[in-house]
């Protein structure tokens, strides 16, 4: 039993240790489009034009390139909805197998509580008997007492008056 204990904490630190995954990549039409809506401030005596960015590279910098057409636009969003997707599906599933797993450890943890009251009214028997024998055995010992008080009390008193 613990030992399937012990394999169920396993698989479900396994699955929520798998379920951190890293954030999908910022798409870059929203970057794009916040650059495009931020109006930039340049000194007055520099004015320049900024590039449109497209891209973000792994420190997070825009690099210049070709603004995305309706095409790849249309596709990074088909893409990002079907990994939303996924990530949904898959948690759906990982939420599934944690209640199925949470309704058998109540159904489990219910069944020893049964039997662990079960035992408890057993002990309890069992102590009252104990003390119920105890209790036999002394009113025994004492009447045996009582008995043999008798019996060597009127030895003792048919000896005395043989001899007077």
């Amino acid at each position: 039993m613990r030992v399937v204990l012990s394999l169920l904490s396993l698989s479900v630190l396994c699955s929520a240790a798998s379920a951190v995954e890293s954030p999908p990549a910022v798409a870059p039409t929203i970057a794009a489009t916040i650059q495009a809506q931020k109006p930039q401030t340049l000194p007055a005596n520099r004015p320049e034009t900024l590039p449109a960015t497209g891209h973000i590279n792994a420190n997070g910098l825009p690099q210049d390139s070709k603004p995305l057409t309706a095409e790849q636009l249309a596709k990074n969003k088909v893409l990002q909805d079907a990994k939303v997707k996924a990530l949904v599906n898959d948690q759906a599933t990982r939420l599934q197998q944690l209640e199925k797993a949470n309704l058998e450890a109540l159904s489990q943890n219910q069944e020893l509580q049964l039997k662990n009251d079960s035992l408890g009214v057993q002990v309890q028997v069992l102590q009252s008997e104990r003390s119920a024998q105890m209790f036999i055995y002394g009113a025994a010992t004492i009447a045996l007492g009582v008995l043999l008080g008798f019996l060597i009390a009127s030895y003792v008193y048919t000896k005395r008056r043989r001899q007077w």
